[in-house]
């Protein structure tokens, strides 16, 4: 690597050398190039372009090949294609634009319908209830009716209370279900 940068500053150097003494010698004199100038300067030139497009496209050239890579599968056919219309984007949402996530549909199809639940009253809390005071009800009606406790059919009841909890314990979702939800 040294001699690489060694390389590199003594063209530099000599090149700013043959500048100011083209620049010192006369003014009035016209610029004579001969042809075996113009072959050195040529050359050069391509060597560079050439040096700079290996370093470019290293990580290309020096890739192993993958038993992947010889076959020819479907998957690798119209990579284009599946670039701009996979299913891994969808999760992105546009600037500007109302959030449609999964969630933020079901409640407005259930406040639509006048379906959604009080996930407050199911819980037994108030609108203004902080996190704490949400998880701490969610797990004491939990211990009261979860399945195992009270060996009666509580899994609807218990399943409507994880409901409850999963959306009013995320901020995100509580304030999209507070919009939908429609207090009388």
């Amino acid at each position: 690597m040294n001699g690489k940068k060694f390389f590199i500053l003594s063209v530099l150097v000599l090149g700013g050398f043959q500048t100011v003494n083209a620049q010192n010698d006369g003014l009035d004199m016209d610029l004579e190039i001969t042809d075996e100038e113009k072959i050195i300067f040529f050359s050069s030139f391509s060597i560079v372009v050439i040096v700079i497009f290996l370093f470019l496209a290293r990580d290309i050239i020096l890739r192993k090949k993958t038993s992947y890579d010889k076959k020819d599968l479907g998957s690798k056919q119209n990579k284009t294609f599946e670039k701009y219309h996979s299913d891994w984007g969808d999760d992105y949402e546009e600037i500007g634009k109302r959030k449609n996530t999964k969630k933020n549909q079901e409640f407005r199809e259930a406040a639509k319908n006048d379906s959604l639940p009080n996930y407050y009253d199911v819980l037994g809390i108030s609108k203004e209830a902080t996190q704490n005071e949400i998880k701490i009800k969610f797990r004491e009606l939990a211990k009261k009716t979860h399945p195992d406790k009270t060996k009666v059919n509580s899994e609807e009841k218990m399943a409507e209370l994880n409901k409850a909890y999963e959306v009013l314990s995320d901020k995100e979702q509580r304030e999209a279900y507070d919009r939908y939800l429609k207090i009388n």
